[in-house]
Parts: C-alpha cells; structure tokens; sequence
C-alpha cells in the first residue's frame, strides 16, 4: 500500500467504493486522513463500514462540514454527460475533486528517495485497444531480466495498493481516459499513446473530449519521453507538439503498425511482420514477430513496437527484448490463444467489446469461424464488411443476433444464441488450418457480468469439447 501524503489530520470524501474506492480509503487512513466514504450501492456501505471507515450520506449538506477533498472512482461521471450529484456537492462546499492516479503521483515519490542509488520510474500506457496488453508484456520483459517491476492501474492492482518505491523500481501502470481526465497530478517518466477510436464519447462529450482525456498524460504530465503512435492524425498532433515543447525529437519516440517512418528522429515500426528500430537515419535493430504466437496480427505488433520502445528508453539490449517478446504467452481475453484442437485454433478476444477492436482480431486470422454478438454498440458490425471474406460462418449470439443478421450480407451465419451453443457449433463445422474466434464486437451485460466472464464461458465450452 502506498499512503497517500499531504491529508494528515484532514477529512476526505471518498465517493464509490468498489475495487479503487476500498483502496483509496485505506491508503488515505494510512497517511492519517480520515476517509469520509459513501457509495450509493448498500452492500459496499457494509463493506466500508465493516472495515471500520466512517460512512457517510455525501448527498446532505451536513456532512460535508470539514471535508477539504473528495476522491471519486472512475467510473462516476463528473462532467459529462451529466456530473454525478456528489461532485456537485463538492464544488459548491469547496472541495477539491480528485482521484487515485492523482493521489498515487502525490504519493510516490517521499524523501526516502534521496537514499537510492536508482531512482524509481513509473511507465503509464494510454489509448483506445492495446494499452492492457502492452502494460502485460512492458512487465513481462522487465521481469524475466531481473528488474524490480511491479504492474496496476487500469489492470491487476490498484495504483495505492501497489507497493511504496524501492531502489531502481519500475512501476507499469494502464491509465484509461476515465483516469487521465481528472487526475490533478500526473508525473509519468515515460508516457506512451496507443491509439485513438470512438469509445466513451458520451463521457468526454465527443472525440475532442476523448482525446484531451487521453493527452493530459503528456501535456499535463511532461513525461521525460513520450512514446506515440502516428499511425492517426491524432497521435501525429501529439508527437509535433510534444517535438516543440521540449525543443528536439529525442523525447519523443514515434511507433507505427503498418508504415515505414522517415526521418532522422528515433523510431520504432512494424511493417510485414517485421520490427524495426531507426535512429539518425538509420537502422539499428530488427526482429521478426511473424511466429510470435502470444502476439498474433497487426494490432499485436503495435503493442509490441510500444513495449520495445519503452524497454529501450529503459535500456535493455534489443537481443534481451526478442528473447521475452517470443516468451509472452498473451493476455486473457484478448487474442487469446485457448487451444489447438485437430488442427483447429481456439481463440478468445472477449474483450473486444466494439467493431474497431473485432477488426483487429479478424485482421490477424484466416478462415474464420467468427462468433459475435451480444448487446451491440452504435453502429453494429457494418464497418467490418470489408473483413467478411476472411469468415468462412458467423454464430450469432445475445441481443445483437437479429441485427447483426443484416448487417452480414451474404456470409454464412447461424444464430445460436447462446455461447456454449456457438462454440459446439463452430468446432463441428471447423477443419483443419481453421480459427474459432470469439471477437463479439458487442458489450457482454445481456448474459455475462462482464467480458472476462464472457471470456471463461468461451475456454470452459472449449475444454468441454
């Protein structure tokens, strides 16, 4: 647990009390604040209050007598579309509102520091698809050489339950636009911007919103490098003004998936399969990803062009990152590779809740046997026509089964409704050379808790077979 600084003696609210909330509260007590907490949800009032904290109705004005900040969870909306009641009692009391990513940069750093012969350094991944499987295989690599590293945020643990500092530490941390937006402190070493797609727009108040979330990480943040991809206008921006504000590329590392970068600024690219780092004009290393199972497709070679990136500015030798890129087994639930079955590849990307993260999964597989399905985003699945000829049949499943029926043109389908169902289905019509691929283009709350559940569901029906 790191114990938050800078609250000693003073009360703070702590609105939302699931995973990050719990932890704010204890991490708050630890460095002698008192937490004020309240969640709407009954049971998590009983769980605060059964480990002590004080609970507390922050929509009454009476109990916001001494409270000089509030820490709110991510998920509660504090500007768009609406701000939740709470932060609004807030605002009119005089209360800061923060979150845990600002209280963990408050926090970190303590004057135990001055005694390390290396400093600690903290590594925050950003963006649209990829930044949880890119934070898994930055921690991968630095852990099978021998660093101290440590990972949470957004994936694993809560950044205040992560351990205090020590001697030349690396701290890996996934930060969503939920995190970045609000967080009044933000001191990453190195920073690296994934991608940009629609998502959460009606949270940011449209892409404009969505992506200064995201870019706050870096302008608000001056990270000592900023790794980004410029394969989108908006990373493109980024770089530039990254390049300008601190006067030379060399901060700023460029990655790309699919394109050949110019220049004599340092850079990392994947283009057919191959990674390649360019410095001053000229290349000083290259790796072959193509039969790196754990990072099948296009996608995946970005996420690995990042994590190298990251691993370089650290220091490690090229050799020592190909060696633990081939050793990344992958991340459950996104492109998972579940099994090989007669020939047949068993793959689950449960994660991928929306059409632009289906379109990765599909794009690095061939004669596909593609379920999806469940409660569908805006826009359903049409943007991945394009992708259709790579699907031998669909098995439809959930709420979106009916429209997604026409949004398919002439690709096979069945609609099987359940998963289990699906999966039986896909793996009799399968033959060798073939993928089962769940990639359900769709939110999972029509039947499953949520998309890891989803995911279970999908390696329990193949290990049935």
């Amino acid at each position: 647990m790191i114990p938050v600084r800078g609250y000693d003696g003073h009360l703070v609210g702590v609105l939302g009390l699931g995973r990050s909330g719990l932890a704010t509260a204890r991490a708050l007590f630890a460095g002698g604040a008192v937490p004020v907490c309240w969640d709407d949800n009954l049971e998590k009032q009983e769980a605060a209050s059964a480990e002590g904290f004080l609970v507390a109705d922050l929509h009454k004005d009476k109990n916001w007598r001494g409270i000089t900040c509030l820490i709110t969870s991510p998920g509660i909306p504090h500007l768009y579309p609406a701000p939740h009641p709470v932060i609004i009692k807030a605002w009119k009391n005089g209360a800061v509102v923060d979150n845990d990513i600002g209280l963990f940069f408050r926090s970190y750093g303590t004057p135990e520091w001055d005694e390390f012969d290396i400093l600690p350094r903290v590594v925050c991944v950003t963006g649209s698809n990829g930044k949880s499987t890119t934070t898994a295989l930055i921690h991968h690599i630095l852990e099978k050489v021998g660093r101290d590293v440590q990972m949470g945020g957004n994936i694993g643990r809560g950044v205040l339950d992560l351990n205090p500092a020590s001697d030349g530490q690396i701290t890996v941390l996934e930060l969503s636009s939920y995190q970045t937006e609000l967080a009044r402190s933000l001191a990453p070493d190195i920073a690296v911007f994934m991608n940009l797609s629609p998502d959460h727009l009606e949270r940011h108040g449209g892409m404009g919103g969505y992506f200064a979330a995201k870019s706050r990480l870096f302008t608000a943040g001056g990270p000592d490098r900023s790794i980004i991809s410029v394969d989108e206008m908006e990373g493109q921006y980024l770089a530039a003004q990254l390049r300008e504000m601190q006067g030379s590329g060399e901060p700023v590392i460029c990655i790309s998936s699919g394109h050949k970068l110019q220049g004599d600024s340092w850079s990392v690219f994947a283009r057919k399969g191959f990674l390649a780092e360019w410095r001053k004009g000229r290349q000083v290393a290259s790796i072959d990803l193509r039969d790196i199972r754990g990072l099948p497709g296009a996608h995946n070679h970005q996420n690995a062009c990042a994590a190298y990136a990251v691993c370089r500015s650290i220091g490690l030798a090229p050799r020592h990152i190909e060696d633990n890129l081939r050793s990344y087994s992958g991340l459950l639930h996104r492109c998972q590779i579940v099994t090989e079955r007669n020939g047949v590849l068993f793959v689950n990307d449960s994660k991928a809740t929306n059409a632009n993260a289906a379109e990765k999964s599909l794009r690095a597989f061939k004669n596909i046997h593609w379920i999806a399905g469940g409660v569908p985003k805006v826009g359903g699945i049409s943007s991945l026509a394009w992708l259709y000829d790579r699907v031998k049949q669909v098995y439809l499943i959930g709420e979106a089964a009916s429209g997604f029926v026409e949004q398919l043109g002439d690709t096979n389908y069945i609609i099987s409704g359940e998963l289990n169902l699906a999966v039986a289905a896909a793996a009799a019509a399968a033959a060798e050379g073939d993928v089962v691929l769940l990639s359900p283009a769709c939110a999972s709350f029509d039947q499953f808790a949520n998309f890891e559940a989803r995911g279970d569901a999908f390696i329990a029906a193949v290990h049935a077979l």
